[in-house]
């Protein structure tokens, strides 16, 4: 950590647009008399990964995060351009002595950590890196001759046990420096246009803490019984705001684990560290095979189309992209089954699944996206890399949890007569 003592500090948000639970804008709050709190809307991030969903809830989050940030004195700063530019140039305009920001494990993120640590480092600008982004943070664990683990199992061991930190309270007050100019938070439609789901959710820390408290009271203690049930829409929904950091990874688990059954969804809270913690060792992972696959892909535009589009015939998968395309969300089995159903049926690259599924997922994720369409299309961690999800009994399993619940006999998920891939 840097000096105390601070006049002014910085706070650049990136994927933690929130106030509670936040390491680097508590450090900054306890160690500066003044604070910025900065966001950057970074045109190349925008047309690299702006798909519409998550432009649209990244405003609201913005909105949200303003308006926290103004009930405690202060405002959120809105610059438009190059991040480090930016963010070198609000400092120095604010006479900033030290940045702070939550670490983060793309390649983009190292990148752009690196070029802002140098850029500050020419005007005696100290930056300094928090975690907030993760549970635990990425590095933190490591099997014995390695830097990161290749397989979940005994990084789940490793991950239940590891030391955690303590969730922090939301600053009592923001005191923003004199003269510093706030910014104008755009529309959507000034950032890009294009297709928006019909039922997004409203983005923003307000609606996260909101589903959260919900999905605690309500959801679960059922979790364990009801996750593979995909008609009973049994999941967290959380997924979006934690991509957004609108609610910290490690207060959802420090209050899961207050509750009575809270396993199974912690572990899927180490399942998204997991992920993490490997494109933070292995960066290339975003867009390179893990495990090389032994034989090429299929070019099938025509079969590629079907499945985005949700008319292969097999209703499990179909149901699942219209889901995608409707809210922006699938439940996680889903995604799995349709994963497995284009790389293992269809024989199509993974890498076409994944950028479907980024252009569409208000969650969606680099480490999330890329680690999950790896395992399931035999290129990444799974150690059954042969593993196929089969979009009947999957539909099976599902019916048959649902019926069991409902005292009524299952009726299967057939592929229906039209389906070219029987």
């Amino acid at each position: 950590m840097g000096k105390p003592g601070l006049r002014t500090a910085v706070v650049l948000f990136t994927r933690d647009l929130r106030v509670h639970d936040h390491p680097a804008l508590a450090a900054a709050v306890e160690r500066a008399e003044r604070v910025v709190p900065l966001f950057v809307l970074d045109d190349a991030v925008l047309s690299a990964f702006g798909a519409p969903n998550r432009v649209a809830f990244l405003l609201d989050a913005l909105a949200d995060l303003d308006a926290s940030l103004g009930r405690r004195g202060g405002a959120l700063v809105l610059r438009r351009g190059n991040v480090v530019a930016e963010t070198y140039r609000t400092a120095v305009e604010s006479g900033a002595e030290a940045v702070f920001v939550s670490e983060d494990v793309s390649a983009y993120a190292q990148e752009r950590e690196r070029r802002l640590r140098r850029a500050l480092a020419t005007a005696r600008i100290e930056l300094e890196d928090l975690p907030g982004v993760t549970v635990v943070p990425p590095g933190d664990l490591a099997p014995a001759g390695a830097d990161h683990f290749r397989v979940f199992t005994p990084y789940w061991r490793r991950w239940r046990e590891a030391p955690r930190r303590a969730v922090l309270a939301a600053p009592d007050r923001v005191e923003l420096p004199d003269g510093v100019e706030t910014g104008v938070l755009p529309r959507p439609g000034e950032l890009g246009a294009g297709r928006i789901a019909q039922a997004l959710p409203t983005g923003g820390e307000t609606a996260g803490r909101r589903r959260l408290d919900a999905w605690l009271d309500d959801g679960l203690a059922r979790y364990g019984e009801l996750a593979d049930d995909l008609a009973a829409d049994a999941t967290s929904r959380l997924s979006p705001y934690l991509h957004f950091g609108c609610v910290s990874a490690g207060e959802v688990v420090a209050r899961a684990l207050e509750g009575e059954g809270a396993e199974p969804f912690v572990r899927q809270l180490c399942w998204r560290d997991f992920n993490h913690q490997l494109l933070a060792a292995r960066p290339e992972t975003a867009h390179e095979d893990l495990r090389p696959r032994a034989t090429g892909w299929r070019d099938d535009e025509e079969g590629l189309a079907a499945w985005r589009e949700g008319r292969t015939g097999y209703p499990l998968v179909d149901a699942g992209m219209r889901q995608l395309m409707h809210e922006g969300f699938m439940h996680n089995r889903a995604r799995l089954v349709a994963g497995s159903f284009l790389t293992k049926h269809l024989g199509i690259d993974w890498r076409r699944g994944a950028e479907h599924f980024f252009e569409q997922l208000v969650d969606g994720d680099v480490a999330n996206n890329t680690g999950n369409w790896q395992w399931v299309a035999g290129t990444g961690t799974d150690s059954r890399p042969n593993r196929r999800l089969s979009p009947q009994r999957q539909a099976e399993r599902s019916t048959r949890t649902a019926s069991t619940r409902a005292g009524t006999s299952p009726s299967w998920g057939r592929p229906t007569t039209r389906s070219r891939w029987r």
